[in-house]
Protein backbone atom coordinates (compact mmCIF):
# COMPACT_ATOMS: atom_id res chain seq x y z
CA UNK A 1 0.00 0.00 0.00
CA UNK A 2 1.10 3.43 -1.41
CA UNK A 3 0.02 6.03 1.46
CA UNK A 4 1.44 9.47 2.40
CA UNK A 5 0.91 12.34 4.67
CA UNK A 6 -0.62 15.04 1.79
CA UNK A 7 -2.19 17.73 4.00
CA UNK A 8 -2.98 18.64 7.85
CA UNK A 9 -4.54 21.51 9.83
CA UNK A 10 -2.97 23.84 11.63
CA UNK A 11 -5.58 26.20 13.07
CA UNK A 12 -4.64 30.35 12.76
CA UNK A 13 -5.95 33.44 14.41
CA UNK A 14 -3.65 35.96 12.32
CA UNK A 15 -3.17 35.60 8.67
CA UNK A 16 -0.60 37.70 8.90
CA UNK A 17 1.18 36.31 11.88
CA UNK A 18 1.05 33.13 10.54
CA UNK A 19 2.70 34.25 7.46
CA UNK A 20 5.00 35.40 9.27
CA UNK A 21 6.06 32.45 11.24
CA UNK A 22 5.83 29.86 8.45
CA UNK A 23 6.89 31.84 5.58
CA UNK A 24 9.64 34.21 6.77
CA UNK A 25 10.93 32.73 9.61
CA UNK A 26 10.50 28.71 8.84
CA UNK A 27 10.46 29.41 4.85
CA UNK A 28 8.29 27.47 3.76
CA UNK A 29 6.46 28.62 0.25
CA UNK A 30 3.00 29.85 0.63
CA UNK A 31 1.14 26.97 -1.72
CA UNK A 32 -2.59 28.66 -1.77
CA UNK A 33 -4.46 31.66 -0.31
CA UNK A 34 -7.92 31.39 -0.17
CA UNK A 35 -10.10 34.06 1.23
CA UNK A 36 -13.67 33.30 1.65
CA UNK A 37 -16.44 34.48 3.85
CA UNK A 38 -14.77 36.58 5.71
CA UNK A 39 -12.18 33.75 6.58
CA UNK A 40 -8.54 32.95 5.41
CA UNK A 41 -7.41 29.47 4.35
CA UNK A 42 -3.57 29.60 3.66
CA UNK A 43 -1.69 26.37 2.49
CA UNK A 44 2.31 26.37 3.26
CA UNK A 45 4.88 23.33 2.72
CA UNK A 46 8.51 23.03 3.29
CA UNK A 47 9.83 24.09 -0.66
CA UNK A 48 11.43 20.28 -1.60
CA UNK A 49 8.72 18.51 -0.45
CA UNK A 50 5.94 19.52 -2.56
CA UNK A 51 3.59 16.59 -1.69
CA UNK A 52 3.24 17.58 1.94
CA UNK A 53 1.19 21.18 3.39
CA UNK A 54 -0.03 22.12 6.07
CA UNK A 55 -3.37 24.35 5.96
CA UNK A 56 -3.16 27.12 8.16
CA UNK A 57 -7.53 27.63 8.30
CA UNK A 58 -9.74 29.87 10.59
CA UNK A 59 -10.58 27.77 13.80
CA UNK A 60 -13.89 26.34 14.18
CA UNK A 61 -14.64 27.32 10.91
CA UNK A 62 -16.80 24.30 10.58
CA UNK A 63 -20.28 25.16 10.58
CA UNK A 64 -21.18 21.52 12.93
CA UNK A 65 -19.44 23.39 15.51
CA UNK A 66 -21.75 25.05 18.42
CA UNK A 67 -20.81 28.53 19.88
CA UNK A 68 -20.02 26.35 22.98
CA UNK A 69 -16.96 24.18 21.27
CA UNK A 70 -16.03 27.23 19.55
CA UNK A 71 -15.40 28.81 22.86
CA UNK A 72 -13.52 25.97 24.15
CA UNK A 73 -10.96 25.52 20.78
CA UNK A 74 -10.62 29.13 21.71
CA UNK A 75 -9.47 28.97 25.06
CA UNK A 76 -7.70 25.62 24.14
CA UNK A 77 -5.61 27.56 21.40
CA UNK A 78 -5.04 30.69 23.83
CA UNK A 79 -3.56 28.57 26.64
CA UNK A 80 -1.72 26.55 23.91
CA UNK A 81 -3.21 23.05 24.52
CA UNK A 82 -5.12 22.76 21.11
CA UNK A 83 -2.84 21.72 18.12
CA UNK A 84 0.74 20.81 17.51
CA UNK A 85 2.77 19.67 14.90
CA UNK A 86 6.48 17.97 14.82
CA UNK A 87 8.61 18.71 11.94
CA UNK A 88 12.41 18.37 11.61
CA UNK A 89 15.75 19.29 10.05
CA UNK A 90 19.26 18.42 9.97
CA UNK A 91 20.35 22.02 11.32
CA UNK A 92 18.05 22.12 14.55
CA UNK A 93 20.35 24.71 15.92
CA UNK A 94 19.89 26.93 13.61
CA UNK A 95 16.43 26.47 12.52
CA UNK A 96 16.10 27.55 16.65
CA UNK A 97 18.50 30.74 16.16
CA UNK A 98 16.22 31.98 13.39
CA UNK A 99 12.80 30.94 15.31
CA UNK A 100 14.10 32.56 17.80
CA UNK A 101 15.39 35.75 16.11
CA UNK A 102 12.38 36.46 14.36
CA UNK A 103 10.48 37.12 18.13
CA UNK A 104 8.61 33.23 18.06
CA UNK A 105 7.78 32.23 21.73
CA UNK A 106 10.29 29.32 22.62
CA UNK A 107 8.87 27.02 24.49
CA UNK A 108 12.53 24.64 24.97
CA UNK A 109 15.47 25.51 23.80
CA UNK A 110 17.66 22.52 21.77
CA UNK A 111 17.51 19.77 24.10
CA UNK A 112 18.98 15.92 24.39
CA UNK A 113 15.76 13.93 25.14
CA UNK A 114 15.36 10.84 27.31
CA UNK A 115 13.90 9.30 24.54
CA UNK A 116 16.74 10.07 22.33
CA UNK A 117 15.63 12.71 20.32
CA UNK A 118 17.17 15.99 20.11
CA UNK A 119 14.35 18.83 19.84
CA UNK A 120 13.20 22.03 20.44
CA UNK A 121 9.96 23.47 20.66
CA UNK A 122 7.82 26.93 19.76
CA UNK A 123 4.55 28.79 19.39
CA UNK A 124 3.34 29.83 16.20
CA UNK A 125 0.90 33.04 16.32
CA UNK A 126 -1.89 30.82 17.02
CA UNK A 127 -0.76 28.92 20.29
CA UNK A 128 0.03 26.16 18.23
CA UNK A 129 3.00 23.68 19.83
CA UNK A 130 5.53 23.52 17.05
CA UNK A 131 8.25 20.81 17.90
CA UNK A 132 11.49 20.52 16.04
CA UNK A 133 12.95 16.87 15.69
CA UNK A 134 17.05 16.58 14.96
CA UNK A 135 17.41 14.62 12.15
CA UNK A 136 20.78 12.47 12.31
Amino acid sequence: MDVSIHYTFLPHTDPDASLAFYRDALGFEIRNDVRYGGMRWITVGPVDQPGTSIVLEPPAADPGITDDERRTIAEMMAKGTYARVTLASKDLDGVFERLRASGAEVVQKPTDQPYGVRDCAFRDPAGNLIRINELP
